[in-house]
């Protein structure tokens, strides 16, 4: 009995120290610091806590590697990180692509997200303003742990700057407006800003004190007087406003400034940079933006740029409906149209008032059907009868895709009337019309509005665009030659649909013959 009892303690006691072992390499590892490329850590969910615990000041940049926006940040990361060495900032990035359940429990699993975690608190760190450059961090970190006082600068240098220069006059450095004044600096570390009391420099643009100016250059941009109400938010509105010219161009590198301004309501011009009208177009937007800064923000979308094809397919625009308005809100998405031909600087501005007064109507994908839309001889079609009217196999349909507001839709009405005066008789054939500004048209379109497309009477959805002359007689003929086109396409798809369905019962056949016979 004593040899298996030694050999259990035996047993037991190399269970023991395999444990003890495993726990004290483990523990060697947990001592192992992070890795770091380039002086920046690259942390994971097994390291975190640990870097947060070791750092003071622990900047984290929580990026996707595909993204060009996290490829940016992390450069700006790596010029920075140089900079800090030392001292007790430390910078850190998350593949959050990779440590999907870290960025979880984070709650960090949107765009770019940059943090600073201050004396190893995980749950309440600190935004930081997604950088332009290492400058930016270096900015932030400096602005963030100085005062006011560290933005007072020669007012000269600043106003000979090629970018934007923020300042304030001040008359009492501890008033609560300069609190406001340097909160807004540390939101925006790419901006110059500086602080003075000199009363030279009020006297010499003829203001009070606690005023903010923007300078660019030796020219006075804006200036915002401060009330006891000025909020951060409100100075960061005005700043971030003014920054940017009053239209801007949407492009790649315009995209992210667009969507990240304070601004939510988006004036946005789709309009061909290469047409003949394009500069009168544009000095009457711009005449337009001017009227509703702080308001509205002014963009323009050339349809002729290929990398702009998603927001057009956001918006529903066809390069062919150019030029056009579309205003937006970014918190709703209601998406409202001007409704004119005309582009004129007044027509931009009332639509604007219009909109802000809350009595413009939203763009809908459908009107509601209106009550007799199909008793007249030109039937009313709408977004949500649109396909079910035109695609009917048993039906040949004849549609105008106009637009209410434009003289030549207008100018069609007469001679779409006189057609379908001329085929009422005609069995089996519909004219009709659709308002495309009003309506979402889902289908290929070719052309400027009004466009006239026939649809044949055939089970295959086929449209075809008429590109003749805009007379009776040869609408006429037209729809003559494409119903006996469609007539013998009809013979062969029944046809087809015969041999279909007969394969069909033929096989159904062979299956219950089967079945039979195994039972």
């Amino acid at each position: 009995m004593r040899r298996p009892l030694l050999l259990g303690l035996s047993a037991l006691c190399l269970c023991v120290s395999a444990v003890v072992a495993a726990d004290a390499q483990r523990e060697r590892q947990g001592d192992k610091p992070p890795p770091e490329d380039d002086g920046v850590l690259q942390l994971s969910k097994g390291n975190f806590n640990r870097a947060l615990r070791k750092h003071k000041q622990l900047l984290v940049h929580f990026y996707a590697p595909m993204s060009a926006e996290g490829h940016r940040v992390s450069a700006a990361f790596e010029g920075a990180a140089a900079e800090l060495q030392g001292s007790e900032v430390k910078l850190a990035v998350i593949d959050v692509t990779k440590e999907k359940e870290l960025a979880k429990d984070l709650n960090a699993t949107g765009p770019p997200i940059i943090r600073l975690y201050l004396g190893g608190d995980r749950h309440n760190p600190v935004p930081c303003p997604v950088p332009q450059s290492s400058a930016s961090i270096l900015t932030w970190l400096k602005r963030r742990a100085g005062s006011a006082t560290d933005l007072i600068a020669d007012l000269r240098l600043s106003e000979a700057s090629e970018e934007m220069t923020v300042v304030g006059f001040f008359k009492e450095l501890d008033h609560e407006y300069v609190q406001v004044f340097y909160s807004a600096a540390v939101d925006l570390p790419d901006i110059s800003f500086a602080v003075t009391q000199n009363d030279e420099v009020i006297s010499k643009y003829g203001l009070t004190h606690d005023v903010v100016l923007l300078f660019k250059k030796s020219e006075l941009i804006q200036a915002y007087k401060m009330m006891p109400q000025t909020s951060k938010e409100e100075l960061l509105i005005f700043i971030t406003v003014y920054q940017m010219d009053p239209v801007t161009e949407y492009t790649g590198k315009t995209a992210a400034e667009i969507l990240s301004s304070p601004v939510f309501n988006h004036a946005l011009l789709f309009v061909n940079k290469s047409s003949a009208d394009f500069q009168e177009i544009y000095f009457a937007f711009n005449s337009a933006a001017d009227a509703f800064r702080l308001k509205i923000l002014f963009v323009y979308v050339d349809v002729d740029e290929p990398r702009n094809g998603r927001m057009m397919e956001y918006f529903r625009v066809r390069d062919f409906e150019a030029p056009l308005i579309r205003l937006v809100n970014l918190t709703d998405h209601v998406t409202f149209h001007l409704p004119s031909d005309s582009l004129d600087a007044e027509t931009i501005k009332k639509f604007c008032r219009t909109y802000l007064e809350g009595k413009a109507k939203p763009k809908m994908q459908s009107e509601p059907v209106p009550e007799g839309w199909d008793k007249e001889p030109v039937k009313e079609l709408v977004g949500m009868t649109l396909e079910k009217v035109a695609f009917n196999p048993n039906e040949t349909v004849f549609v105008m895709f106009y637009l209410p507001y434009s003289q030549e839709s207008r100018a069609l009405f007469p001679l779409w009337e006189d057609l379908a005066e001329a085929l009422k008789e005609r069995e089996h054939v519909v004219v009709a019309r659709i308002d495309a500004s009003s309506n979402d048209i889902n289908m290929s379109m070719q052309g400027s509005y009004p466009s006239l497309c026939l649809f044949p009477a055939l089970h295959a959805e086929r449209a075809v665009v008429y590109s003749g002359r805009r007379k009776l007689k040869d609408l006429v003929k037209f729809l003559d030659d494409e119903m006996e086109k469609a007539k013998k396409d009809r013979v062969k798809e029944d046809e087809d649909r015969r041999k279909y369905v007969e394969a069909i019962k033929a096989e159904e056949a062979k299956k219950a013959k089967e079945t039979k016979e195994e039972l």
